[in-house]
Order: structure tokens, then sequence, then C-alpha cells
């Protein structure tokens, strides 16, 4: 699913950090391919695709010191979303982690290096949440550990801007969803005093979909159950990606 988009934001992090990957985009997607073939992998197939600068004499930081081309993994696994967390959604809980601007971290690396996330996830998870919700460096709302967050308000739906959080490719996906299907969506700042009079918010992922949350630091959003916003676009996203497995390779 949007496989040469997530090949291209992994070609595009590589760059950023003088990683030469030694092989093309679309060698790359195959042997993706070829990987869930040689296993018989067709539905519910969780992708995980690492690259690392490859192996070192020593472990000391530098990359001059690598040795030979970059180490690549790739992991097919089957993960099947859950439908009844899809339907009962999850609790988050703020953590004190905050998302840092472009010039300490960039967002856009999807990096093993995610420290910060890991932190917040550790912390949400000590405060009995399923999820951390984490603000930017003003105190707006930027993302979560692992999705990335949504509010509805008034028939609106509301994304944290990208200055802070990865350019998710499921997030994109759904604010272009709701523009096709007549959904007002905007990208802004907000607060959590609006997440917690949201009537409804939802997380989204490439193996989540769109996820309802039904709680946020303990304030219920909405009547802390999946919300008609979030269970129509769960039907168009549905929809959007069948197609799209149905085109094929």
């Amino acid at each position: 699913l949007h496989a040469r988009t997530h090949v291209r934001r992994l070609f595009e992090g590589a760059k950023a950090l003088d990683m030469h990957l030694a092989i093309s985009a679309e060698e790359l997607i195959a042997e993706v391919y070829r990987v869930c073939d040689a296993n018989s992998m067709t539905d519910d197939v969780h992708i995980r695709l690492m690259a690392t600068r490859g192996l070192k004499p020593t472990p000391y930081q530098h990359p001059k010191i690598t040795l030979g081309d970059p180490t690549i993994v790739i992991i097919p696994e089957y993960k099947a979303s859950s439908e009844e967390t899809k339907r009962k959604g999850l609790t988050l809980f703020t953590v004190h982690v905050r998302r840092p601007p472009a010039d300490v971290q960039d967002p856009m690396w999807n990096s093993h290096s995610k420290l910060n996330c890991i932190a917040a996830c550790i912390q949400a998870a000590k405060a009995g949440a399923d999820e951390a919700l984490m603000l930017d460096p003003h105190g707006f709302v930027a993302t979560c550990n692992s999705t990335n967050f949504f509010v509805v308000r008034d028939g609106e739906v509301w994304a944290p801007t990208t200055k802070y959080q990865l350019h998710g490719i499921t997030r994109q996906h759904i604010i272009d969803l709701c523009h096709e299907n007549g959904i007002p969506c905007v990208e802004k700042d907000f607060s959590l005093t609006e997440v917690y009079s949201a009537d409804e918010v939802f997380v989204t992922g490439t193996m989540a979909g769109q996820i309802p949350v039904r709680s946020v630091d303990g304030r219920t959003i909405g009547n802390g159950e999946r919300g008609p916003m979030t269970q129509r676009l769960q039907g168009i996203y549905r929809k959007a990606i069948d197609q799209i497995a149905n085109e094929g390779r």
C-alpha cells in the first residue's frame, strides 16, 4: 500500500543523512515483493523495511569507517488490524517530551534513533494510556508517538501542521480523501483545550488506518465512543485502499 510513496520517503531521508543505499527505488520495491512471494504472503501483511549504513570494524559513529554497502532488512509480518480497536478506540496521555524543530532533529527522518518517541511511549504506558500525545515547542498539539493525530469539531477535521511531525503517508491520504469527499479539513495549530472539547478524535497509521480515541488525559472525547466522522472516514479509506490493492503491483 503506497509502496512507492513510502520508498520515496526512505530515499529522501537517506539522502539527507548522506547515506547511499546502493539500490534504486524500483529495485528495492521489487525486493520487498520478492520476499513476500518467497513466503507466500499476500493479505494482512505489514512490511518493516530498515536500512543502516552497513558493517563497521569498530563501534564508532563516523560514516567514513563503514565497510561496503548499506545493510537493508525486509521483514514481512502478518498483522491484521483489530476490528475491535477500530470500534472501541484508544486512550491518550499528553507527555512532557516535546517534538523538536527541524534544526534539532528533522521530523522527516523516519529513523531508528527515535528515543524521544520511545520515552513518550513509556511515559504514556506508565500513566495507563495506549499512546502518547506529544506537543510542539510552543505547546500546540503535534502528533502521537507512533501515529498521526486528528480532531473533529463542528463537522470539520483538523490536523496539526507537519512542522513537528513525520509527514505520515496515511495522514496525507486521509486529508486528500476529505477534500475528495467534500469533508472540510484544515491543517492548523491548536491546543489541548480544543482537543478535550472536540466532538471526535482519531489517529492514523499504516497498519492502524483510522482508530478513534475515546479519552485524552482522562477527559472523555464526545460520548466516549467512535464518532460518525471517524466511522465515515474508516469506510471511505477502506474502499480507497481496496481499490489501490486491486490495481496490483
